[in-house]
């Protein structure tokens, strides 16, 4: 009887088990989520699994052994629970298909308001506030100097999130 499995896949190499897992027939499923990011400065949009290195499953374990799932390409082992691969109940696979996330935003990415401290520059070391992102590359900086608030544009590598 066709169930639903949960598999761990090596780093990396999750669209790679998925693609060999097609072609021997078993139905995968990994949720994708576009996700605004940094990267090398610039703000990009990203598509990226909503669960990095697991798979979801659905295959018939008398038809296709465990062993030949778990000896596939990019795979590294099933998720169990003792000696047997856990089972995911179908409500919880249908709520993923339907009622996953599509969109989100990187928590290192700051918001409007965020405080951010300088990393690099003639003001590194000073503290700032995030105002808004100003094209792909810099975004709009508020520091308070000599007691005056200035405006100030810069690159999004030279300053960084103050985590709480």
């Amino acid at each position: 009887m066709e169930s639903w499995y949960l598999l761990y896949c090596k780093r990396g190499q999750l669209m790679r088990a998925k693609e060999h897992l097609e072609r021997q027939a078993v139905n995968c499923l990994s949720p994708m989520i576009a996700m605004d990011k940094l990267v090398r400065g610039k703000r990009t949009q990203v598509n990226e699994p909503l669960f990095p290195n697991y798979l979801f499953i659905e295959f018939d374990p008398e038809t296709i052994h465990t062993t030949t799932i778990s000896a596939t390409r990019g795979v590294s082992h099933f998720v169990r629970f003792g000696n047997h691969p856990a089972t995911v109940p179908l409500d919880v696979i249908k709520a993923l298909q339907n009622d996953a996330p599509k969109t989100g935003v990187d928590p290192a990415l700051p918001q409007p308001g965020d405080e951010v401290i300088i990393t690099a520059g003639a003001f590194e070391g000073l503290r700032a506030i995030f105002t808004e992102p100003e094209g792909e590359a810099r975004s709009m900086l508020l520091l308070n100097l000599l007691n005056k608030q200035v405006t100030r544009s810069m690159e999004n590598n030279q300053f960084q999130k103050v985590e709480r």
